[in-house]
């Protein structure tokens, strides 16, 4: 059996040597990422007790700082014969969603979002929602985490299905920082979704 590298100098189609002439090798410029930075997140909150103050329509949408890792993994069934082990796949498992926003002071961002975890439990009463058994549409809700390319264009979706406010957190308050002020959500999903825009 050879193995041939594929990645390598001898390689003609990958043009990996520079060349005189101002040719450059695929990987400089066929090769190109999505990025890290080039992105934003819909919201759309399912009840409309969830207020929107200021001057933006979206300013969730506005204030959302960062996203964790989204995604979910397979879990595993095992199979014991005599003195093997094998596996098949089982059920699935999302992740949670966990996302930090800018505790903006006009926009109001704390208030926005314990509003929308409110509406799940309302920690002055100590009741959760009413629709978990009539309408589920009224407490889940989807979110959509758009990929931008070099364009500010769309070029993927990550849309995650049957969300909901799980937990929410103020940062710490700290007179030795100099940072903004933020408010950590987590979200649960039922299902996840990765298309393409085009």
């Amino acid at each position: 059996m050879s193995i041939n590298g594929y990645y390598a100098k001898s390689n003609p189609e990958l043009r990996r040597e520079i060349e005189d002439n101002g040719g450059l090798p695929v990987i400089s410029q066929n090769l190109d990422s999505v990025r890290a930075y080039q992105w934003e997140i819909h919201f759309h909150p399912p009840s409309q007790d969830i207020p929107t103050p200021g001057t933006f329509s979206k300013p969730l949408t506005l204030a959302a700082k960062q996203v964790s890792q989204i995604g979910f993994s397979v879990d595993d069934i095992e199979v014991h014969r005599v003195n093997d082990k094998v596996y098949y796949p089982g059920k699935a498992s999302p992740d949670e969603l966990v996302i930090t926003f800018d505790n903006l002071r006009d926009e109001r961002t704390s208030f926005q979002l314990y509003k929308w975890m409110q509406s799940i439990y309302n920690p002055k009463t100590g009741e959760f929602t009413s629709d978990f058994n009539t309408s589920p549409a009224n407490f889940k809700t989807n979110i959509d985490i758009v990929q931008l390319g070099s364009d500010m264009e769309p070029i993927s979706v990550t849309k995650v299905y049957g969300s909901y406010p799980k937990t929410w957190k103020l940062a710490e308050f700290n007179y030795s920082t100099n940072e903004f002020h933020t408010i950590e959500a987590s979200f649960r999903f039922d299902f996840l979704a990765q298309n393409q825009d085009d």
